[in-house]
């Protein structure tokens, strides 16, 4: 029997299978293409994404792949410059097939299988685990089968979870093509539409080459032909810029969906079989992944017998409401987008409000995920929020969870992780830069303690990695 079988190797399922790897669970993963998805889209890894990354020392392979942007200007595409004292400056432009195939990569170096031409066709669970039968026939037995694979999910469709929301009321074509016009010219007239119309962009991607994104003139399950971005921009823009030779075409929706549950007994989903949205903010890939790293330590501490009786139900009560927040504000992004004369008011009122440092930080940390704090219970306000990578007395704190282990960062030098020593590393480090004696940093990189005494310390240890060995 293997332990779990993941669909889909997307960003979110080949995050998932690493995290699994990391404390030694067999995975499988199926993946229905044969092939890399040709389109070259370029998506934005926002702070917390990259921070998780670095977390498993695969920072420094991301960022040779590329390009550093600012923060500023990404809620709603309202021009403001990154608002001060932020945790990072930057954000990640990367192709999104070169981060499917470095996680896909970290996740077979760890040890996951990956099987590509296959996919979930049916299966049967029961109190013992779960029966999946494949596209080729085949049967296979796990313990543990975890959906990531897509909108159109068919673990959660089997599942007949429902999937409530809107569905699209517009569409945009987005590609990439080369264009005669003169990029002076490009350049004028992009301004020009873009004071009235935020949903049109047509941006430099190499000499000669663009990046387009334009509204759809309405809603098709048609893949899109150049035709029609050349009929759309004379509509939006008067001119099609002589646009030809394109490398990929696509259009995507404004739909928006969030699953009723997360969780059906051994069946669990994840990224956007779970929750779907517009991809204003470029939240999409960054969801799935932290879906995923949530879930990872949760489901293989399950796997390995420690995990306390609740803690896989935390990963539903945990992420469901951060997914919800992030449909409320990408509905709130496409309102702000629309042409009509009332939401153009309203976004030249929230560009004013954001002259407010402490207005444009909110906005960006929804965006970013840094300001997301989980319901640990009371206590300090940094319980249950993320730990920025600190220095200590040798390195940074992130090099030290590599393995995906829970952490004690102990400044009084004082504690112990006696009896979870398996689980949970103890740092002593008196001169660390933290505002707190000690804390428990749970593998996912949040706070799930903060305090000095050893009692309380073991009564959180066993609250989140089990009774001592």
């Amino acid at each position: 029997m293997i332990d779990v079988i993941i669909a889909g190797c997307g960003p979110t399922g080949a995050t998932l299978a690493a995290e699994l790897r990391l404390h030694g669970v067999q995975v499988l993963v199926l993946e229905k293409e044969t092939e890399p998805v040709p389109l070259a889209r370029i998506v934005s890894l926002h702070i917390r994404s990259l921070e998780l990354l670095a977390m498993r020392g695969l920072l420094p392979r991301i960022l040779e792949r590329g390009r550093q942007r600012p923060v500023g200007g990404i809620f709603a595409g309202i021009a403001k410059p990154a608002p001060k004292e932020l945790d990072s400056a930057y954000l990640l432009g990367i192709p999104q097939p070169v981060v499917v195939r470095m996680l896909e990569d970290h996740a077979i170096g760890l040890g996951a299988q990956v099987r590509h031409g296959c996919a979930v066709a049916g299966f049967e669970q029961d109190e013992d685990g779960v029966t999946v039968e494949l596209t080729d026939g085949e049967r296979v037995r796990s313990k543990y089968l975890v959906g990531c694979d897509g909108a159109r999910s068919t673990v959660r469709k089997l599942l007949g979870v429902g999937f409530p929301g809107e569905p699209s009321r517009t569409e945009t074509l987005m590609g990439e093509m080369a264009a005669t016009a003169p990029q002076e010219e490009i350049a004028a007239k992009v301004a020009e539409v873009r004071a009235t119309n935020k949903r049109f962009m047509l941006g430099p991607v190499e000499e000669g080459v663009y990046r387009v994104v334009v509204p759809a003139a309405g809603i098709s399950a048609e893949p899109p032909v150049l035709e029609d971005f050349q009929e759309r921009l004379r509509a939006v823009a008067g001119t099609d810029f002589g646009v030809h030779s394109p490398r990929w075409l696509s259009r995507f929706g404004d739909a928006t969906r969030l699953a009723e549950r997360y969780r059906v007994d051994r069946v669990l989903l994840a990224g956007d079989a779970a929750h779907i949205h517009p991809p204003t903010g470029g939240q999409g890939l960054n969801l799935g992944v932290q879906d995923a790293f949530n879930l990872g330590w949760k489901l293989a501490a399950q796997v390995r017998g420690w995990a306390p009786d609740t803690l896989l139900d935390t990963y539903q009560t945990e992420r469901r409401p951060v997914a919800a927040d992030v449909l409320d504000n990408t509905r709130a992004q496409m309102e702000l987008s629309s042409t009509e004369a009332g939401p153009r008011a309203v976004r030249g009122l929230l560009a004013e409000l954001m002259d407010i440092d402490e207005v444009n930080r909110r906005l960006i940390g929804k965006i970013t995920a840094i300001d997301l704090r989980y319901d640990f219970g009371e206590g300090p306000d940094l319980l249950g929020r993320r730990l920025p990578d600190l220095d200590l007395r040798q390195g940074r704190l992130y090099d030290r969870l590599h393995q995906g282990r829970g952490l004690v960062l102990d400044r009084t030098e004082r504690l112990n992780v006696a009896g979870w020593a398996d689980r949970v590393d103890l740092l002593p480090d008196s001169a660390a830069a933290l505002d707190a004696p000690a804390l428990l940093l749970r593998p996912d990189g949040y706070v799930a303690w903060i305090g000095e005494d050893q009692q309380e310390l073991n009564r959180h240890l066993a609250r989140w990695f089990g009774g001592p060995a």
